[in-house]
């Protein structure tokens, strides 16, 4: 399956709520690039590639389960 650029923003921001909502992080957002996606991670806000910012909350979320 081929998922496009939006979808993985989709993805990647659905993941970012969840991951907010259960105090995984405290912060996330669109990044400057359109590649990139900001996630504030133990207190810091670092940008992350859209494929990265998804594996990062996916192993976040998945510790917590």
């Amino acid at each position: 399956m081929n998922i496009t650029k939006a979808d993985l923003r989709d993805e990647v921001r659905e993941l970012a709520e969840e991951a907010f909502h259960r105090k995984l992080i405290s912060g996330y957002g669109d990044g400057q690039d359109t590649n990139e996606y900001q996630i504030v991670y133990q207190g810091k806000p670092k940008h992350f590639p859209l494929e990265k910012a998804r594996s990062l909350l996916r192993n976040l979320i998945k510790r917590l389960a």
